[in-house]
């Protein structure tokens, strides 16, 4: 159940209108696979009862990886949708990366 606090948008219901053509596509969706499967082997160990720094050592190399993720898929928005939305005038899809980045500094 999603937290209050940190909603979880339905992308259906989207009124961003622009395209988005990112030019790091297919290494933000490699480095997921990765991390994705770093947190299972995370699980793994949960289960498997190993220890809790070294359960904690890993949980942090997840969380930095995820930290790394965003700022790939930040830096592309800028470089490629914000630069549009500047053109444009669109203050709308400013505004809602500025939250976006509140959200993912938090």
């Amino acid at each position: 159940m999603p937290n209050s606090a940190h909603p979880i948008s339905d992308p259906t219901e989207d009124s961003h209108t622009h395209h988005h053509s990112h030019t790091q596509t297919k290494a933000v969706i490699n480095r997921l696979s990765r991390a994705i499967g770093h947190l299972e082997s995370v699980r793994r160990m949960v289960e498997g009862g190993q220890d809790c720094a070294d359960v904690l050592i890993q949980l942090a190399a997840v969380k930095s990886a995820i930290n790394n993720i965003g700022k790939v898929i930040l830096k592309d928005h800028i470089d490629h949708c914000l630069v549009d939305a500047v053109k444009n005038g669109d203050k709308e899809s400013i505004d809602r990366l500025n939250k976006a980045i509140e959200q993912f500094i938090k």
